[in-house]
């Protein structure tokens, strides 16, 4: 065990700065489009009509019951060969991280609103609101509170995903570790460096969701 650590091997400012804006974009990026899909693919899985249902709920299994690693290699790889079009790297992995995001936040959302009692439907008609105004006044204020806890926790799971960039070639923090590792031969301290970096990014948003998961439940 006589390993000796180089930290000047994998010192490179301007690739990990570099790193880390590919990174933090795609997990922007990502979670907004993940969020607004979750809100219109949930409102769709409430909806009365089992037509509207039934594709959402495809949706929704399918991007939920496989790997996210499978679904970026598959619209890279496999889109371009069932369709003739290839996507860039960058639109591939955006594209299936999105929609994997969307199918939580989907049922996040779903469970978010199924989670109110029905009585307060029936009160809301009674007292002559539209659906419209009941589910805005009263039914979303109080399931987006019960949204928040299981919502920041997908967020930072989202950001851990970016991780799964590099299979597609884009120059995220692991790509940029391993292509250190290989002119350097010094794994430990790529990887390393890598970590400190996830940590030093979901750090901040763990701190901001546990405020808003405090505020929610003071309301």
């Amino acid at each position: 065990m006589g390993y000796q650590f180089d930290w000047t091997a994998v010192f490179a400012p301007r690739e990990w700065i570099d790193a880390i804006g590919v990174t933090a974009a795609y997990s922007v990026c990502t979670v907004i489009g993940g969020m607004l899909i979750g809100v219109l693919c949930g409102q769709m899985l409430l909806a009365r009509r089992w037509f509207l249902r039934l594709p959402v709920r495809a949706y929704v299994s399918l991007f939920r019951s496989t790997p996210v690693l499978v679904q970026i290699i598959w619209f890279y790889y496999a889109l371009p060969i069932l369709t003739g079009y290839q996507l860039t790297s960058w639109v591939a992995a955006g594209l299936g991280l999105t929609l994997y995001m969307g199918a939580f936040c989907s049922e996040i959302f779903r469970g978010g609103i199924i989670s109110i009692d029905h009585g307060q439907w029936d009160a809301g008609h009674a007292l002559g609101l539209s659906s419209l105004q009941l589910m805005l006044k009263v039914i979303l204020p109080q399931a987006v509170r019960r949204m928040v806890p299981p919502f920041s926790n997908q967020v930072v799971i989202q950001i851990k995903n970016t991780s799964l960039l590099y299979v597609v070639a884009v120059p995220d923090l692991m790509y940029t570790s391993s292509e250190l590792t290989s002119q350097t031969y010094r794994p430990l301290e790529s990887y390393t460096v890598v970590a400190l970096l996830y940590f030093a990014l979901i750090s901040p948003v763990t701190m901001l969701m546990k405020r808003l998961e405090t505020k929610a439940s003071i309301r």
